[in-house]
């Protein structure tokens, strides 16, 4: 996101009364003593100080969140810091057997980050360490002391840093419900943030240890997470996920709460130039900009004030009635487009709980389409217009699907490639006004390179395909 871009969300946040932003830089943090980190979009020192002092004069905190033990692709993949890699392959985790090449590298990020956030919470992540005791020394140690060990000895050393900083360390809870042993190695000043997406409360693990372990709990909820991506985003899980887990927060008395955005899986696909020549790391399942997703945003924020579990019904039609001007018909017909079939597609089948076709899906999406572009806001056509345009895209998604289906299927022979180029090049024809618009709207947000990355990315299969059936003589 544009510097700008970032300071008018933290002003819409501040106007609705958030008084925190958890920020995960990651690449865009502007290192000093390591210059290898920083991405192509990396925000400048300048900017970063800029933006701190501006939430500040909104009254707002701003947390750094800097990942330290998984979700390290992109530190890892510089040759610089390979000593460090769990696995000489997936770059994403630290090998927790080399304290003191650790000690040294997070020290130093770490010092770096306290130097410019003033906020008394330094967050460090620890999530989704999936590769916990698998390098030959981790295994060995795993064997000889447990893995929960394994795994809080590191995040000790961690937190210790930043006490020896005058902050109090903020660690996702997942890997501490899993392996709870040791967790009351951890200093006493540790958080532990409980991240629930909309699933139940002993997912990773036994809940009521954490409840009990004596430490300071934060709750997180989610407006974009897994499965959602370009063609996709789960509304109705959404809403259900704030409805319920706030009011659990609050029964629980955590003491602050977090509603996460991932803009991207945290996962990567790297492509190779050789076995052993990284080329470049692809971030896994992106999804539409947070431009989008006002309407979960707002949900947020009438849930934490609320006495009672958020009424989403009403919500909505409440919601639709201030933000477009929409009558009780209109909200209703909004509201049936948001939450149609919200279902992926895994080889050519339809993940529902019943038997749903793909041209079933179709029809939904078409459906879903017709709905929002045939409704007319008298206000914040813009806000409106990210609606119309992420139904598009998923018709077009679908639309693409249903086609690869099909040329999968025992059916399809050589003689009816002219008919599915005929259809891929149809499909085609579309994307420049889907592409045209994704940068109208998110012009003010995202840089021109970035959004021009996101409409190869969507785009590439049907091209995939389309050249690949091209060229079968």
């Amino acid at each position: 996101m544009k510097i700008q871009a970032l300071k008018n969300l933290a002003l819409q946040l501040s106007k609705q009364g958030i008084n925190t932003l958890v920020m995960e830089w990651e690449a865009t943090y502007p290192f000093q003593d390591d210059p290898l980190i920083p991405n192509r979009f990396a925000y400048s020192r300048q900017e970063v100080k800029d933006f701190i002092k501006y939430c500040q004069g909104l009254h707002m905190d701003v947390i750094p969140l800097q990942q330290s033990f998984g979700h390290v692709e992109y530190i890892l993949r510089n040759n610089k810091y390979a000593s460090l890699r769990e696995d000489d392959k997936d770059f994403s985790q630290v090998c927790p057997s080399e304290p003191e090449k650790n000690r040294e590298l997070f020290t130093r990020l770490f010092k770096d980050m306290a130097s410019m956030h003033s906020s008394p919470y330094f967050h460090i992540g620890g999530d989704e360490t999936h590769l916990l005791g698998h390098c030959e020394k981790c295994r060995k140690r795993a064997v000889e002391i447990g893995i929960s060990r394994l795994y809080f000895d590191h995040i000790k050393m961690l937190c210790d840093i930043v006490v020896s900083l005058g902050k109090r360390p903020v660690v996702w809870a997942d890997i501490a419900l899993n392996y709870p042993e040791y967790i009351h190695l951890l200093p006493k000043e540790t958080i532990f943030v409980d991240w629930n997406y909309g699933w139940v409360l002993d997912r990773f693990g036994a809940h009521e240890q954490l409840v009990k372990s004596g430490y300071e709990i934060w709750g997180a909820p989610s407006i974009r997470s897994s499965p959602d991506n370009y063609f996709l985003t789960r509304w109705q899980y959404h809403f259900n996920n704030i409805r319920d887990f706030i009011p659990i927060c609050k029964k629980f008395g955590y003491k602050g709460i977090v509603m996460t955005s991932w803009s991207t899986s945290g996962v990567y696909s790297p492509a190779y130039e050789s076995e052993d020549d990284l080329v470049e790391l692809y971030a896994l399942r992106h999804v539409y900009p947070i431009t989008g997703f006002d309407i979960l945003i707002s949900a947020y924020i009438k849930a934490l004030y609320a006495d009672r579990p958020l009424d989403i019904d009403q919500f909505i039609k409440d919601y639709c009635r201030s933000e477009f001007g929409f009558d009780k018909t209109q909200s209703e017909q909004f509201q049936k487009a948001l939450f149609t079939a919200p279902y992926t597609i895994t080889n050519g089948k339809v993940n529902s709980p019943g038997h749903i076709t793909i041209n079933d899906l179709l029809d939904s999406a078409r459906q879903a389409s017709k709905i929002f572009n045939g409704l007319r806001p008298i206000k914040n056509i813009n806000i409106f217009s990210h609606f119309q345009l992420m139904a598009d895209i998923r018709l077009y998604y679908v639309n693409y699907m249903e086609i690869e289906k099909e040329v999968n299927s025992d059916d399809f022979s050589r003689n009816k490639i002219p008919i599915y180029l005929t259809r891929l090049k149809e499909l085609m024809n579309t994307e420049s006004e889907l592409d045209k618009k994704f940068r109208i709207l998110n012009q003010d947000v995202l840089y021109t390179a970035a959004m021009d990355e996101e409409n190869n990315l969507r785009n590439q299969k049907v091209h995939n395909l389309y050249n690949r059936l091209s060229g079968i003589k």
